[in-house]
């Protein structure tokens, strides 16, 4: 078989599906399922279909997540596009920016589209006659987790969905057909259903053998890591005895949201976690170390840890990842975004628009782990001043040079994560120096330097590039030309679980104890920072901010948690830089709306209105004054 990453860099033309209109309930493509299962080929194709159908993680106009948290946002030129007018909270109804409902495009398709693809794939899958019956096991147990993945995302979009259980026979009509919105609970429940369905049968493998051929495709710690985080998110505030939703009811009358908190869920959501870092573990899937990145020169011990956090998200397939997803790749859209131009450039034209808010690159921690505004070392007054280079950073920074005072002292994920003026960028140029990676290559960004722009509109806005979104073993082959290796976007990474684990343990217990500590401390001392002193809910969301940052976590854990909007509100507008001048970019109702809504994004109206009445609105979106 060919791997799934290799079937998906031209399934989207191979099985084309169209849309039907309100939930895709029934099959339009019915002459064709007949073929789709004639053979072990053609089952492959339709099982890369299904892999295919999945949200496109690593496009800032399909992950809600790149810009909803504004870890990260493009300049004022770029802010017309779907994903940063969403960021900045200009959506509608009536023009849904990131439409997974009701599907907008080729790349945001509809995921009730992808579900009845599921359906179809498992009814049909069992008449292949050349499939052994462990295979056909395996796929199916592939597809049901795919199918409750869509479910969970829908749900933690938008609320109260309406599971897809089963595919409406192609005789019945879909006039009269109703499909209604469930309870959060029953949603839940059946998402869960699915997943122990996966796990009780035990069907996938235990680690994915062939490397060359099964690349992409689901193992048994996946199945486990999903199910941990579902059964968090169902703990969380915004999940777990939410008052504030108590007059969206449905049709029954009844509120969507439970209204009783339950603090079992906390104590279930802890032992799934736990057997899930357990499986991962027999599958030898752990912490990226050092050992793991493989320099071809002798480096400092700050570079190589640099590069090790890098290497964490962007060496592909790499021991740290329980699942990559490949239905949309880490490429040059995405990395030319984030990548600087480290020297002058005469033809190069890649965007590097993508850009850090200053709120995210103050808030990293020192270099002693605590927040700099709470280390009694750190010169927190004088942080905008400006600071000269010195021997003690000259692997973080270009000795001799002058930038930002708040770029020193930080810890290691500052220099991993973020890129900055005169700060050091390794691995990707061809320039390196053999001997001292001291002297290897770094932005120069003052204004009207080669850094600062590439072409009229392509600059970045504040100074700061997500540098760890950028793969370690992508090169400038010159100064005009980048050779890039794309990888799978890190959807399920094994240091998540391991923050999962820590807040489920944490939330189920009286106090923190060693075993909340421990997984923790696992994170903090692969990125070179010391125990935790003192554990509070603070420490943990901060732990996932950093460890986690531009990967979309940020965005839903904030949702999930309740103070989405004031966190957001605290950040006052985006500073920016507008042509080398200082300026805001509006962030309008943002915040508004997120209290109004709980952040759960709206139904399309052409999905409500093919309903016939059927579908409720998510509460906040309904006054076309605040469209």
């Amino acid at each position: 078989m060919k791997s799934i990453y290799q079937y998906l860099i031209y399934i989207c033309t191979a099985f084309s599906i169209a849309s039907c209109n309100y939930l895709d309930v029934v099959p339009d493509n019915v002459p064709t399922l007949d073929n789709a299962f004639s053979d072990r080929y053609t089952a492959e194709q339709y099982l890369a279909t299904c892999y295919w159908g999945m949200p496109k993680s690593a496009g800032w106009n399909e992950n809600p997540g790149i810009f909803g948290s504004l870890e990260m946002i493009f300049n004022k030129e770029g802010s017309t596009s779907g994903g940063m007018k969403f960021g900045l909270g200009t959506d509608s109804p009536t023009s849904a920016l990131i439409n997974y409902w009701g599907g907008t495009g080729s790349m945001i398709r509809s995921l009730y589209a992808g579900i009845r693809e599921c359906n179809t794939f498992m009814e049909g899958i069992v008449g292949v006659k050349d499939l052994n019956q462990y295979e056909i096991k395996r796929m199916i147990a592939e597809v049901k987790l795919i199918k409750a993945y869509m479910h969970f995302y829908l749900l933690t979009y938008y609320g109260p969905i309406c599971p897809l259980r089963e595919n409406i026979p192609v005789n019945e009509s879909t006039q009269g057909v109703r499909v209604y919105r469930e309870k959060v609970d029953d949603c839940f429940a059946y998402i869960l259903e699915l997943l122990d369905e996966v796990i009780e049968g035990d069907p996938l493998p235990l680690v994915i053998e062939n490397q060359t051929s099964e690349l992409g495709r689901f193992a048994r710690p996946a199945a486990y890591m999903l199910k941990a985080k579902v059964l968090v998110y169902w703990a969380s505030p915004l999940f777990n005895g939410n008052t504030d939703y108590n007059s969206f009811r449905n049709y029954n009358g009844e509120p969507f949201f439970n209204q009783t908190y339950d603090e079992t869920r906390w104590q279930k959501a802890a032992e799934a976690c736990k057997e899930a870092v357990d499986i991962c573990e027999s599958a030898g899937i752990r912490l990226y170390q050092i050992s793991d990145y493989i320099a071809t020169k002798t480096l400092s011990d700050e570079t190589q840890l640099v590069q090790t956090l890098r290497g964490s998200v962007s060496d592909r397939w790499n021991c740290e990842l329980v699942w990559g997803n490949s239905s949309y790749p880490v490429n040059s859209g995405l990395q030319g975004e984030c990548i600087c131009y480290l020297e002058q450039a005469t033809s190069l034209n890649y965007g590097t628009r993508m850009s850090v808010s200053m709120a995210t690159v103050e808030q990293f921690y020192s270099k002693n782990g605590v927040p700099i505004e709470e280390d009694k070392e750190y010169d927190y007054s004088n942080r905008f001043n400006v600071r000269t280079g010195d021997e003690d950073h000259k692997y973080y920074i270009q000795k001799g040079e002058q930038t930002a005072a708040m770029n020193f002292d930080r810890e290691p994920r500052f220099y991993s994560t973020l890129g900055f003026d005169r700060g050091k960028w390794y691995g990707n140029s061809y320039k390196n120096v053999p001997d001292d990676d001291a002297e290897c290559l770094y932005p120069k960004n003052r204004f009207g330097e080669f850094s600062s722009v590439a072409n009229p509109g392509n600059y970045n806005a504040t100074g700061y590039w997500p540098k760890k979104l950028v793969s370690i073993n992508s090169s400038f082959r010159n100064a005009n030309d980048i050779s890039w290796e794309n990888y799978a976007f890190p959807d399920m990474r094994f240091a998540d679980l391991l923050l999962l684990c820590a807040e489920a343990l944490n939330e189920s217990k009286d106090a923190p104890d060693a075993e909340v500590y421990k997984y923790v401390d696992m994170v903090r001392e692969r990125a070179g920072l010391t125990p935790l002193a003192a554990y509070t809910d603070r420490a943990l969301q901060n732990e996932r901010r950093w460890e986690l940052a531009f990967e979309g976590s940020r965005y839903y854990d904030l949702l999930r948690w309740g103070i989405a909007g004031e966190s957001l509100e605290k950040q006052n507008g985006v500073k920016v830089k507008n042509n080398g001048v200082d300026d805001v970019m509006n962030m309008g109702n943002l915040t508004q709306r997120i209290q109004e809504t709980g952040g759960f994004m709206p139904i399309p109206k052409t999905q409500i209105d093919l309903s016939a009445g059927v579908l409720e609105q998510t509460p906040g979106w309904g006054n076309d004054a605040l469209y």
